[in-house]
């Protein structure tokens, strides 16, 4: 692979992914512009995660039959119009509009870069450029989140728009064809999950997503009612995990490949661990900073080392699970998020003292789930030692 075709890449996740922590902190503006309840404005959240968690599923396996440039040129095209849609939207139902086609065509990008990577690089480089490719993603959201205190809700999505539409002239023009690797139309999603080892991979991914979804996403109101910081105090806490989430992405893709797959995701873990557990206690501002660098590294780690591992499955499985990727991962999140309110309504150290002790039981079953999946590569020295390539697994 190119650096030009790498970057283009790296472009089209940062475009996508711009606005998508942004979208939360532009509800109540949003809200007070069309006077309308900030509840029924919330929707555009969800509105963008349904579709993407389903339309994620198409694109696998449609790069099998259609050429991976044309449908990224088309996406990126839709996606770039949807986010001038909600710029210009003069009613809350054209911007729902709008949020609904962002989610339908930007599902396509990580799936499409994951399995680009996989294909064009070779494995004992592919989590350095897996960490990059995401960091590109985790720059964006931050910056995207920053900007949303400073400029007009619709700034946020006519940047995406005007930035998208220049990557859309780079894709039509540099990214080379991939022709040469299309076959049949084919969705292999039930021969995928007959194999166990697939389905173990999956069954993890499900869960700390929906675990990890099921802490980040209630961390503001936690901070509000039992620290009782100002808003300022809690947006810079959340953005601590974003800004430290850019050199987890790096450090965890550099990871995967000179220490391995499954003891990058297990570092990930047992720090999400620590965290989830020390967050319970009154500690001071600069200790709960801390805290949430750790977090946000865990999740990085975590994400970076089953990234990684997802590109060095096999071929007839790779354009599933580059699209099962993100689609679980969205699904699993959304219902974190409801189960574990159930629980924080009533008690955050409950809500957190479980989590956490979830997070233990799957670190206890990851080489049950994970490291026997490591076995269908064939040709690694480290999928049975969880060790470097280059060091023959020790």
């Amino acid at each position: 692979m190119s650096a030009l075709t790498f970057f283009i890449l790296c472009l089209e996740g940062a475009v996508l992914s711009f606005n998508v922590a942004a979208t939360a902190a532009l509800v109540p503006s949003i809200a007070k512009d069309f006077a309308l309840s900030q509840f029924f404005v919330g929707k555009i959240i969800w509105l963008y995660m349904a579709p993407y968690g389903i339309a994620a599923l198409v694109y696998g396996p449609l790069i099998r039959a259609i050429d991976a440039k044309r449908v990224e040129l088309a996406c990126m095209f839709m996606f770039s119009a949807a986010n001038l849609l909600a710029a210009l939207a003069t009613s809350i139902y054209t911007l729902f509009l709008a949020r609904f086609l962002m989610g339908l065509f930007g599902a396509s990008v990580i799936p499409l870069g994951l399995i680009l990577i996989a294909r064009q690089l070779e494995s004992s480089s592919r989590g350095k450029y897996v960490g990059i490719f995401f960091s590109a993603t985790f720059v964006a959201s931050l910056l995207g989140l920053f900007l949303s205190g400073i400029l007009s809700w619709r700034w946020i999505y006519l940047i995406p728009a005007i930035c998208g539409f220049i990557t859309f002239l780079l894709i039509l023009i540099y990214l080379p064809s991939f022709k040469e690797d299309l076959g049949s139309f084919k969705i292999n999603y039930l021969q995928a999950f007959k194999n166990r080892n697939i389905a173990r991979i999956f069954s993890y991914i499900f869960f700390i997503s929906l675990i990890y979804h099921g802490i980040q996403q209630w961390l503001g109101v936690y901070f509000s009612k039992s620290f009782v910081f100002s808003q300022f105090i809690i947006s810079m806490l959340i953005t601590l995990t974003s800004l430290s989430g850019v050199f987890g992405e790096l450090v965890g893709g550099w990871f995967a490949d000179f220490l391995g797959r499954l003891k990058t995701v297990n570092l990930g873990i047992a720090l999400m661990i620590l965290s989830a557990f020390l967050i319970i206690f009154k500690l001071p501002l600069a200790i709960l900073a801390i805290i949430m660098i750790i977090w946000s590294l865990g999740w990085t780690f975590n994400h970076s080392g089953i990234s990684t591992l997802l590109t060095d499955l096999p071929q007839e499985f790779l354009n599933e699970a580059a699209s099962l990727n993100s689609s679980v991962r969205f699904l699993s999140g959304g219902i974190g998020v409801a189960l574990s309110g159930l629980i924080m309504q009533k008690s955050f150290s409950a809500g957190f003292l479980t989590l956490g002790a979830c997070l233990i039981l799957l670190r206890m079953f990851s080489r049950k789930l994970l490291g026997t999946p490591l076995k269908l590569i064939e040709g690694h020295p480290w999928n049975q030692s969880e060790g470097c390539p280059h060091q023959g697994g020790k």
